[in-house]
Protein backbone atom coordinates (compact mmCIF):
# COMPACT_ATOMS: atom_id res chain seq x y z
CA UNK A 1 0.00 0.00 0.00
CA UNK A 2 1.35 3.84 -0.90
CA UNK A 3 2.77 5.49 1.66
CA UNK A 4 1.67 8.94 2.68
CA UNK A 5 4.61 11.10 3.88
CA UNK A 6 4.57 12.56 7.55
CA UNK A 7 0.97 10.74 8.11
CA UNK A 8 1.61 8.78 11.28
CA UNK A 9 -1.52 5.53 10.97
CA UNK A 10 -2.22 4.47 14.98
CA UNK A 11 -3.36 1.01 15.05
CA UNK A 12 -5.39 0.42 17.68
CA UNK A 13 -6.67 -3.39 18.84
CA UNK A 14 -9.82 -3.69 20.49
CA UNK A 15 -11.77 -6.31 22.76
CA UNK A 16 -14.23 -5.45 24.81
CA UNK A 17 -12.56 -2.71 25.99
CA UNK A 18 -15.32 -0.57 27.13
CA UNK A 19 -15.39 3.23 27.74
CA UNK A 20 -11.08 3.42 27.36
CA UNK A 21 -11.48 2.88 23.55
CA UNK A 22 -13.58 6.11 23.32
CA UNK A 23 -11.29 8.31 25.70
CA UNK A 24 -8.28 6.64 23.80
CA UNK A 25 -9.50 7.93 20.27
CA UNK A 26 -10.77 10.98 21.79
CA UNK A 27 -7.04 12.41 22.74
CA UNK A 28 -5.48 10.85 19.27
CA UNK A 29 -8.21 13.03 17.19
CA UNK A 30 -6.52 15.81 18.79
CA UNK A 31 -3.03 15.36 17.71
CA UNK A 32 -1.29 18.23 16.39
CA UNK A 33 0.23 16.17 12.85
CA UNK A 34 -1.46 14.03 10.51
CA UNK A 35 -2.79 10.50 11.60
CA UNK A 36 -5.49 8.19 10.74
CA UNK A 37 -6.67 5.70 13.28
CA UNK A 38 -7.49 2.40 12.37
CA UNK A 39 -9.70 0.60 15.20
CA UNK A 40 -8.55 -3.75 14.42
CA UNK A 41 -11.84 -4.81 16.31
CA UNK A 42 -11.42 -8.32 17.94
CA UNK A 43 -15.00 -9.08 17.84
CA UNK A 44 -15.85 -6.57 21.05
CA UNK A 45 -19.58 -7.89 22.62
CA UNK A 46 -19.88 -4.83 25.14
CA UNK A 47 -21.31 -1.98 22.58
CA UNK A 48 -17.74 0.14 22.41
CA UNK A 49 -17.62 -0.44 18.60
CA UNK A 50 -21.39 0.53 18.49
CA UNK A 51 -20.40 3.76 20.69
CA UNK A 52 -17.39 4.68 18.77
CA UNK A 53 -19.01 4.30 15.21
CA UNK A 54 -21.70 6.50 16.23
CA UNK A 55 -20.01 9.12 18.08
CA UNK A 56 -17.44 9.37 15.13
CA UNK A 57 -19.61 8.28 12.62
CA UNK A 58 -18.39 11.97 9.91
CA UNK A 59 -14.93 11.85 10.90
CA UNK A 60 -13.10 10.27 8.25
CA UNK A 61 -9.53 10.08 10.03
CA UNK A 62 -11.53 7.21 11.70
CA UNK A 63 -11.60 3.53 10.91
CA UNK A 64 -12.74 0.34 12.21
CA UNK A 65 -11.90 -2.97 10.84
CA UNK A 66 -14.32 -6.01 12.07
CA UNK A 67 -11.78 -8.79 12.29
CA UNK A 68 -14.56 -11.31 12.60
CA UNK A 69 -13.46 -12.70 15.61
CA UNK A 70 -10.55 -12.59 18.58
CA UNK A 71 -7.72 -13.03 16.00
CA UNK A 72 -5.07 -11.82 19.40
CA UNK A 73 -3.32 -8.86 19.37
CA UNK A 74 -0.53 -9.25 16.96
CA UNK A 75 -2.66 -10.68 14.65
CA UNK A 76 -5.36 -7.65 15.13
CA UNK A 77 -1.98 -4.84 14.85
CA UNK A 78 -0.73 -6.96 11.32
CA UNK A 79 -4.60 -6.66 10.02
CA UNK A 80 -4.55 -3.41 11.40
CA UNK A 81 -1.17 -2.47 9.39
CA UNK A 82 -2.40 -4.18 6.35
CA UNK A 83 -5.19 -1.14 6.04
CA UNK A 84 -2.44 1.84 6.73
CA UNK A 85 -1.72 4.68 4.71
CA UNK A 86 0.87 6.38 6.90
CA UNK A 87 4.57 6.18 6.78
CA UNK A 88 5.04 5.61 10.08
CA UNK A 89 2.68 3.18 12.43
CA UNK A 90 1.60 3.79 16.18
CA UNK A 91 0.51 0.63 17.89
CA UNK A 92 -1.49 1.80 20.86
CA UNK A 93 -3.19 0.12 23.69
CA UNK A 94 -7.10 1.45 23.92
CA UNK A 95 -6.36 2.26 27.89
CA UNK A 96 -3.74 4.81 26.80
CA UNK A 97 -4.34 8.33 26.85
CA UNK A 98 -1.94 10.64 24.54
CA UNK A 99 -1.68 14.53 24.72
CA UNK A 100 -1.85 16.48 21.37
CA UNK A 101 1.93 17.01 21.17
CA UNK A 102 2.64 13.34 21.85
CA UNK A 103 3.11 11.65 18.29
CA UNK A 104 5.10 14.81 16.87
CA UNK A 105 7.30 14.63 19.54
CA UNK A 106 8.06 10.81 18.81
CA UNK A 107 8.31 11.32 15.17
CA UNK A 108 10.98 13.88 15.77
CA UNK A 109 12.96 11.49 17.79
CA UNK A 110 13.31 8.96 15.11
CA UNK A 111 16.71 8.22 13.63
CA UNK A 112 17.39 6.87 10.46
CA UNK A 113 18.91 3.62 12.15
CA UNK A 114 15.46 3.61 14.77
CA UNK A 115 12.88 0.54 13.91
CA UNK A 116 10.73 1.21 17.40
CA UNK A 117 10.15 4.08 19.66
CA UNK A 118 8.42 3.67 23.07
CA UNK A 119 7.41 5.95 25.75
CA UNK A 120 7.75 6.57 29.45
CA UNK A 121 4.49 4.65 30.24
CA UNK A 122 3.17 5.67 33.44
CA UNK A 123 0.29 4.86 35.61
CA UNK A 124 -2.73 6.75 35.99
CA UNK A 125 -1.82 7.98 39.58
CA UNK A 126 1.72 8.42 37.57
CA UNK A 127 3.86 5.56 38.95
CA UNK A 128 6.40 4.38 36.26
CA UNK A 129 5.96 1.16 34.62
CA UNK A 130 9.43 -0.56 34.83
CA UNK A 131 7.92 -1.78 31.53
CA UNK A 132 9.15 0.76 29.30
CA UNK A 133 12.81 -0.17 29.45
CA UNK A 134 13.73 -3.58 29.21
CA UNK A 135 16.72 -6.21 28.35
CA UNK A 136 16.08 -9.51 26.96
CA UNK A 137 14.66 -12.05 29.95
CA UNK A 138 17.09 -14.58 29.40
CA UNK A 139 16.80 -17.31 31.86
CA UNK A 140 20.03 -16.56 33.11
CA UNK A 141 19.22 -12.74 33.49
CA UNK A 142 15.90 -13.78 35.01
CA UNK A 143 17.28 -16.29 37.55
CA UNK A 144 20.73 -13.37 38.65
CA UNK A 145 17.68 -11.01 38.98
CA UNK A 146 16.10 -12.99 41.33
CA UNK A 147 19.41 -13.10 43.01
CA UNK A 148 19.81 -9.36 43.16
CA UNK A 149 22.81 -9.67 40.89
CA UNK A 150 21.05 -8.86 37.51
CA UNK A 151 18.13 -6.53 36.60
CA UNK A 152 16.06 -7.28 33.86
CA UNK A 153 14.24 -3.86 34.05
CA UNK A 154 16.38 -0.65 33.02
CA UNK A 155 16.44 2.84 34.63
CA UNK A 156 15.74 5.74 32.86
CA UNK A 157 19.05 7.63 32.05
CA UNK A 158 19.11 11.49 30.92
CA UNK A 159 19.00 11.30 27.73
CA UNK A 160 15.53 11.93 25.48
CA UNK A 161 16.24 8.93 23.39
CA UNK A 162 17.77 6.06 25.21
CA UNK A 163 18.46 2.48 23.63
CA UNK A 164 17.25 -0.28 25.20
CA UNK A 165 16.23 -3.96 24.50
CA UNK A 166 12.74 -3.96 24.52
CA UNK A 167 10.10 -0.79 25.12
CA UNK A 168 6.51 -1.59 26.37
CA UNK A 169 3.74 -2.73 23.66
CA UNK A 170 1.25 -0.06 24.84
CA UNK A 171 2.77 2.47 22.59
CA UNK A 172 5.20 1.33 20.19
CA UNK A 173 5.88 3.92 16.80
CA UNK A 174 8.01 1.87 13.59
CA UNK A 175 8.66 3.36 10.61
CA UNK A 176 6.85 1.57 7.73
CA UNK A 177 10.04 0.14 6.66
CA UNK A 178 11.30 -1.23 9.38
CA UNK A 179 8.00 -3.13 10.49
CA UNK A 180 7.44 -4.27 6.70
CA UNK A 181 11.82 -5.21 7.29
CA UNK A 182 10.76 -7.86 10.05
CA UNK A 183 7.23 -8.87 8.81
CA UNK A 184 5.35 -7.39 11.54
CA UNK A 185 4.63 -9.42 14.56
CA UNK A 186 4.57 -12.91 15.39
CA UNK A 187 0.84 -14.12 15.31
CA UNK A 188 1.93 -17.43 16.84
CA UNK A 189 1.11 -15.28 20.06
CA UNK A 190 -1.98 -14.50 21.08
CA UNK A 191 -1.79 -12.04 23.76
CA UNK A 192 1.92 -10.95 25.87
CA UNK A 193 5.64 -11.34 24.89
CA UNK A 194 4.68 -10.19 20.98
CA UNK A 195 5.96 -6.79 21.97
CA UNK A 196 9.37 -8.47 23.27
CA UNK A 197 10.09 -10.38 19.79
CA UNK A 198 9.04 -7.95 17.66
CA UNK A 199 11.93 -5.61 19.54
CA UNK A 200 13.93 -8.85 19.33
CA UNK A 201 13.50 -9.07 15.14
CA UNK A 202 14.11 -5.39 14.65
CA UNK A 203 17.16 -5.63 16.82
CA UNK A 204 18.78 -8.53 14.56
CA UNK A 205 17.23 -6.67 11.77
CA UNK A 206 20.09 -3.61 12.65
CA UNK A 207 18.18 -1.37 13.95
CA UNK A 208 17.79 0.21 17.00
CA UNK A 209 14.98 -0.24 19.78
CA UNK A 210 14.89 3.55 21.75
CA UNK A 211 12.55 4.65 24.64
CA UNK A 212 11.24 8.24 24.27
CA UNK A 213 12.10 9.58 28.08
CA UNK A 214 10.91 12.97 27.90
CA UNK A 215 7.49 11.29 26.58
CA UNK A 216 4.95 10.25 28.93
CA UNK A 217 2.13 8.30 28.17
CA UNK A 218 -0.36 7.44 30.90
CA UNK A 219 -1.44 4.05 30.49
CA UNK A 220 -4.74 3.03 32.54
CA UNK A 221 -4.65 -0.28 32.79
CA UNK A 222 -8.25 -1.74 30.86
CA UNK A 223 -11.01 -3.32 31.17
CA UNK A 224 -10.75 -6.24 29.08
CA UNK A 225 -7.72 -7.30 31.00
CA UNK A 226 -9.02 -6.99 34.72
CA UNK A 227 -12.15 -8.68 33.36
CA UNK A 228 -10.49 -12.33 31.87
CA UNK A 229 -7.76 -12.80 34.15
CA UNK A 230 -7.23 -16.69 33.96
CA UNK A 231 -7.49 -16.03 29.66
CA UNK A 232 -4.91 -13.20 30.05
CA UNK A 233 -2.99 -15.41 32.53
CA UNK A 234 -2.84 -18.28 30.10
CA UNK A 235 -1.73 -16.45 26.80
CA UNK A 236 1.22 -14.44 29.10
CA UNK A 237 2.51 -18.08 29.81
CA UNK A 238 2.52 -19.30 26.45
CA UNK A 239 3.92 -16.16 24.91
CA UNK A 240 6.55 -16.58 27.41
CA UNK A 241 7.19 -19.91 26.67
CA UNK A 242 7.28 -19.12 22.83
CA UNK A 243 9.82 -16.52 23.08
CA UNK A 244 12.07 -18.68 25.48
CA UNK A 245 12.34 -21.18 22.43
CA UNK A 246 12.78 -18.83 20.08
CA UNK A 247 15.36 -16.68 21.55
CA UNK A 248 16.72 -18.24 24.45
CA UNK A 249 20.68 -19.83 24.10
CA UNK A 250 19.30 -22.04 27.05
CA UNK A 251 16.24 -23.29 25.63
CA UNK A 252 18.55 -25.49 23.33
CA UNK A 253 19.32 -27.81 26.23
CA UNK A 254 16.43 -30.65 26.20
CA UNK A 255 16.84 -30.73 30.63
CA UNK A 256 16.53 -26.95 31.22
CA UNK A 257 13.78 -26.62 28.11
CA UNK A 258 11.50 -29.03 30.64
CA UNK A 259 12.25 -27.48 33.73
CA UNK A 260 11.07 -23.97 32.20
CA UNK A 261 8.06 -25.37 30.88
CA UNK A 262 7.70 -27.12 34.47
CA UNK A 263 8.31 -23.71 36.10
CA UNK A 264 5.91 -21.68 34.01
CA UNK A 265 3.13 -24.20 34.06
CA UNK A 266 3.29 -24.51 37.89
CA UNK A 267 3.52 -20.56 38.04
CA UNK A 268 0.22 -20.14 36.39
CA UNK A 269 -1.32 -23.27 38.08
CA UNK A 270 -0.79 -21.26 41.24
CA UNK A 271 -2.28 -18.15 39.42
CA UNK A 272 -5.17 -20.04 38.66
CA UNK A 273 -5.49 -20.92 42.01
CA UNK A 274 -5.45 -17.25 43.83
CA UNK A 275 -7.64 -15.83 41.34
CA UNK A 276 -10.28 -18.84 41.71
CA UNK A 277 -10.28 -17.77 45.85
CA UNK A 278 -10.08 -14.20 45.20
CA UNK A 279 -13.43 -15.35 43.11
CA UNK A 280 -15.13 -16.86 45.79
CA UNK A 281 -14.38 -13.90 48.19
CA UNK A 282 -16.07 -11.48 46.05
CA UNK A 283 -18.97 -13.83 45.68
CA UNK A 284 -19.37 -14.62 49.50
CA UNK A 285 -18.86 -10.33 50.18
CA UNK A 286 -21.38 -9.84 47.70
CA UNK A 287 -23.83 -12.13 48.63
CA UNK A 288 -23.40 -11.69 52.74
Amino acid sequence: MAQTPGLTSVVIVAADSGEDLGVCVECLLASTVPIEVIVSDNESRDGSIEALATRWRDEPRLRILRNGSNLGFGAGCNRGAAQAHGDALLFLNPDCRIEPATIARMRALMRPDTGVVGAAIVASDGTSEPASRRRDPFLRRALMSMMGRDEINVAADAADLQVVDIVSGAAMLLPRPAFDAVNGFDEGYFLHCEDMDLCRRVRDAGLRVACANSVRIVHAKGTSSRTRPFFVAFHKHSGMWRWFRKFDPASRNPGIRGVVWCGLWLHYAALTLRYAWQWMKARISASG
